[in-house]
């Protein structure tokens, strides 16, 4: 009887926080996160000892952890929190407003009343910590000081009793109190690295590796990768080639694991699932057994195309293909590897939140069985793979997701024909894998490096590191031992991913800015370690040397889930973006309410998301979205509609859509949406518009099983639509994104719109 086995991995990871010049963390998510999460997932699993699974730990948040168990860790936001309210200075209280309220509000804030009223006094003067501050009064600062830390303390660790009574007080916190948390933080962080040295002992748990810094490997190895997952993508003046960095980064990764934990990794999930047939090879040569990346990836590998049905379901040969184990092999490299599967991994991180937990279990289970279906019924044994963030989608749940979690383990448990097993146990126990012959370079994100390389910023953040790292190889040779190991060793951290996950279009946070100095920082650490003065460059951001492009076109299909949250970032990758130009505006002294917009479409819906300057304006106004269809060589659009929605008092009063037809069914006008909480979402169907993506100019099969069934398209294949969003006060105009022309995207299939054609 054939076999269903799960793989289910969770990366645990965080940039690397620390200047080690200065030995200071720029930022907290280390600590936090370790009291929040890390713990908590693996402890979990002692309830369930059938439920066997993977976590993949960077070796740079391991040693982060253990800065923080040492007390060695210099962390401002950590000081602050510990300092006596009274003893603030001016500026150590405004940083406290600037940095202690960023948190999911509502499952992390809103969960402690007293917390959910101290961040809606901060609200009240605009999240202005220089305006708020002189409203705080030292009880407001310790109360502030004592939930912020507890709210981030992990399910288990609340359910001690010192900690259930401090919560139970709510509020007139002590300067005893407030000692006390900062004091059992450090206990607590103590217990998250033991915890997964005996999973893994017993065997509930595999623990892979990631290169130490997170680097993604191909294009450390060169960055021209990029340009083979995405053609004529600009690359960066300089060609980045250093493999023996790549090696170096994962050879340290492997020997950390095997200090910390006992056991040297047979498996890795390399950084973004960042692969190509060069990284395999030096993986390889360090002894790995496997690898994961994403479906993306085997796709284009096989030239296969991933299209699942209304119901998220593959074709039978396709689902045979992604539900495998796979052998890569290509003359002295062997690498086993897994294909995470994107659909049902993308419901965990972004959609069961907004579920009861055990409707969103039941969801789960059922839909990984009906995955592979198909491959059971040929007699074949089917392997899943499903990999995740195991950190940041459990602020989206309520009490960080655990009753969903262990009503999924249990049902998981119960199931007999169902197994939940490692990497490492799948490969053992699977019969034949599939030979793969070749691997296309890609990550997990539309299988390719776009995120990492090709934007101007990105470019010049490669640039840098080109400088920095041909500047160690002039002068380290001339250098002591000291200086060598420190400059090399900030040359590894910059390679790290993280720095431009948040330079070019796709991302953006509250703290833009402290990535972009900390990653200035590691380079001019690199000249100072060796004893020279680094560039004047570097004193500049690299985010503000030139505009942002204006406009980013969609890049894949969407299908956001639409609440007006825009922390939910993950989900409008792909979209078409539109940034306001406000460096050049505000020489005029104009006043930007609206920031940017994402707009996008999938086979049914088209999507729009409005991004404000600030927190929601607080007058009344309206929010006008113009959308138009047009045809190729047509003088006027096939339909226009305009979205008007009404705002008042920061809240979404009504909305409506004209110049549409009467829909043809009731089910057509439940699935309109329009939302408003930190910024402004919608989400229409392109029937409205008269519109279908097209398929290319053809719908035949490409020979590989992967065509698409496609109704006869209204528009042609060339089509587009257009999009204008503007805001009135008044009735009159106040801001408009663009403010002359519209917003363009084109109405053609995924698959054409993935390959950019």
């Amino acid at each position: 009887m054939p076999a269903l086995r799960l793989i289910f991995l969770w990366h645990q990871h965080q940039p690397f926080y620390k200047d080690l010049v200065t030995g200071q963390y720029r930022l907290p998510w280390v600590r936090l996160h370790a009291l929040k999460d890390y713990y908590g997932m693996v402890k979990l699993l002692d309830e369930f000892p059938n439920v066997h699974q993977n976590f993949n730990l960077v070796p740079s948040l391991i040693t982060q952890i253990q800065d923080y168990v040492e007390g060695t860790a210099q962390d401002p936001f950590l000081n602050v929190a510990a300092k006596g309210a009274k003893e603030l200075t001016q500026q150590e209280r405004q940083f406290a407003l600037q940095y202690l309220f960023q948190a999911n509000p509502t499952n992390v804030i809103g969960r402690y009343p007293r917390y959910w009223e101290l961040r809606e006094k901060f609200r009240e003067h605009g999240y202005a910590p220089e305006k708020a501050e002189k409203y705080f009064e030292p009880q407001h600062f310790t109360d502030l000081q004592v939930l912020s830390q507890i709210a981030w303390f992990d399910e288990f660790f609340l359910e001690d009793k010192d900690i259930t009574e401090l919560i139970r007080k709510e509020r007139n916190y002590s300067r005893e109190d407030q000692s006390f948390v900062i004091k059992r933080e450090r206990e607590l962080l103590g217990k998250v690295l033991p915890a997964y040295a005996d999973a893994a002992q017993k065997g509930s748990i595999e623990i892979s590796a990631t290169p130490f810094y997170h680097p993604i490997l191909p294009l450390v190895c060169d960055t021209n990768a990029g340009a083979i997952s995405s053609p004529g993508l600009p690359l960066p003046q300089n060609r980045f080639r250093h493999p023996e960095d790549a090696r170096e980064q994962l050879l340290r990764a492997l020997d950390l694991h095997q200090q910390v934990f006992g056991v040297r990794p047979q498996g890795v999930w390399p950084s973004e699932g960042s692969v190509s047939e060069e990284a395999l090879a030096i993986a390889h040569s360090l002894g790995i057994k496997w690898m994961a990346t994403d479906e993306g990836v085997l796709g284009r590998s096989t030239g296969m195309f991933f299209q699942r049905d209304g119901n998220g379901r593959l074709p039978a040969d396709l689902a045979e293909r992604l539900y495998d184990i796979h052998r890569y092999e290509k003359g002295d490299t062997a690498m086993h590897l897994v294909f995470r599967d994107h659909t049902i991994s993308d419901l965990i991180g972004f959609v069961y939140s907004g579920m009861d937990p055990r409707d969103a279990a039941g969801h789960l289970l059922h839909n990984i069985k009906e995955a592979a279906q198909p491959v059971l019924a040929q007699g074949r044994d089917a392997v899943v793979s499903v990999i995740l963030d195991g950190e940041n989608a459990w602020e989206y749940y309520p009490k960080s997701g655990r009753e969903f979690l262990r009503r999924f383990y249990d049902a998981l448990q119960s199931e007999g024909d169902l197994e939940a097993v490692t990497v490492s146990e799948a490969i053992a126990r699977h019969r034949n894998a599939s030979p793969l012959p070749s691997l296309v370079p890609g990550s997990w994100i539309n299988a390719n490096f776009n995120v990492w390389i090709g934007a101007p910023e990105d470019n010049r953040a490669w640039d840098y590191l080109y400088h920095a790292r041909e500047f160690y190889a002039q002068h380290a040779p001339h250098a002591t031992e000291a200086q060598r190991k420190l400059a090399y060793e900030e040359i590894l951290i910059a390679e790290g991913s993280d720095w431009n996950w948040w330079y070019g279009p796709e991302h953006h946070s509250a703290n833009d800015r402290d990535f972009d100095e900390l990653y200035r920082k590691h380079l001019s650490n690199v000249y100072q370690a060796l004893g020279a003065m680094p560039p004047d460059y570097l004193s500049q951001p690299i985010t503000g040397a030139e505009v942002r492009p204006v406009f980013t076109p969609q890049t894949a299909y969407i299908h956001p889930r639409v609440s007006g949250d825009k922390i939910r970032y993950f989900e409008w990758m792909g979209a078409a973006i539109f940034t306001a130009d406000q460096r050049a505006g505000a020489m005029h002294g104009k006043q930007f309410l609206l920031d940017s917009v994402y707009a996008g479409i999938d086979s049914a819906f088209v999507y729009g998301r409005l991004d404000f300057a600030g927190p929601v304006p607080d007058i009344e106004f309206d929010l006008l979205v113009n959308l138009e269809s047009w045809a190729s060589g047509e003088s006027r659009p096939r339909r226009a509609l305009r979205l008007d929605a009404r705002v008042e008092d920061r809240k979404l009063i009504k909305w409506d859509v004209e110049g549409r037809e009467e829909p043809s069914s009731t089910n057509e006008e439940v699935t309109a949406k329009a939302a408003l909480l930190r910024n402004f979402e919608f989400r229409l169907p392109l029937s409205w518009l008269l519109a279908t993506p097209g398929s290319g100019g053809s719908s035949e099969n490409n020979g590989q099983g992967a065509s698409q069934s496609r109704p006869a398209a209204t528009i042609p294949a060339t089509s587009r639509l257009k999009l204008r969003f503007s805001l009135w006060h008044n009735r009159m105009p106040v801001d408009a994104l663009p403010v002359e022309g519209w917003i363009e995207l084109q109405l053609v299939g995924e698959e054409e719109l993935a390959s950019g054609m």
